[in-house]
């Protein structure tokens, strides 16, 4: 089983938007009449994070993105703040022409959801944060993703590519040779290469503090909001989910057993069942 044949048959395609001048890598499938749905993957991540939810979300208008300096996306050469992440996705949305999205955003891709949740309201239709960074600044685990990260990346050796993508999941298992093979080829792009700390500049402390999701920030989230989390992960403890989903009004909290920070991965099954009864509910 490939990435490929867990998109397909769902038709779909792969192309590039110009979100204001940046070119940005997206995959489109489903129904273009419907409520779109936008999947943000984390840091240095890219758009095949989601392959396992692409099929089971067909029903929507979908679009799954390689973020501002990420995957095949446009890499502007400077360090990138949730603030830039922010515009880029707008930027994206007013491209594709759609008004507003319900927002699936992981790890990196959450805290920039949540932030546009905050200061677009009208952009985003609801919004799932799965192992979402953002409400703290933890120097270790800082440490530990700027760290494994520059190493695969500046080394030709695939075994630390392996070693990072097995870094996000409670089973090895689920870092398949193929997705390790498509990161090593992005992350060994000449232009990944030469914007990588410009993507990891919010593991710099200083620039990480003054980006952060306050509590009073996300108490002024008002649209339906999914917070899921997996107890293995590596990247957060499980008291920042429970803190999250308390400053959130009328948020929901599911933890899942055995998981480590691609939930959407690593349980697919589960997560494409619940992140579907979510949104159904909150398109009414």
């Amino acid at each position: 089983m490939t990435i490929w044949n867990e998109i397909s048959p769902t038709p779909f395609r792969v192309e590039y938007a110009d979100a204001a001048g940046v070119p940005t890598r997206t995959l489109r499938a489903g129904d273009p009449t419907a409520q779109a749905v936008v999947f943000l993957h984390g840091t240095s991540g890219h758009l095949e994070a989601f392959a396992r939810n692409i099929s089971a979300h067909a029903a929507y208008d979908l679009h799954a993105v390689d973020m501002l300096g990420h995957g095949y996306t446009g890499k502007p050469d400077k360090p990138y703040e949730i603030a830039d992440y922010v515009t880029h996705l707008v930027d994206y949305l007013d491209a594709v022409g759609v008004g507003a999205a319900h927002i699936v955003g992981e790890s990196l891709g959450g805290w920039v959801g949540a932030r546009a949740a905050v200061e677009h309201p009208e952009r985003v239709l609801s919004l799932q944060l799965l192992c979402a960074g953002g409400t703290v600044a933890n120097p270790t685990v800082m440490d530990r993703i700027r760290t494994s990260t520059r190493k695969a990346v500046t080394s030709d050796d695939i075994e630390l590519t392996r070693k990072r993508m097995r870094l996000l999941m409670a089973d090895d298992a689920d870092a398949t040779e193929e997705l390790v093979a498509a990161r090593h080829a992005i992350y060994h792009t000449p232009e990944f290469v030469a914007g990588v700390d410009n993507l990891l500049s919010l593991q710099e402390i200083e620039r990480r503090q003054r980006n952060l999701l306050r509590p009073e920030e996300l108490g002024r989230i008002t649209q339906p909001t999914l917070v899921v989390w997996g107890r293995q992960n590596p990247f957060g403890e499980t008291p920042e989910a429970t803190a999250m989903h308390e400053a959130i009004p009328g948020s929901r909290l599911e933890l899942f057993e055995n998981c480590g920070h691609w939930p959407q991965h690593e349980q697919a099954e589960r997560f494409n069942a619940l992140s579907l009864e979510f949104i159904a509910k909150a398109a009414g």
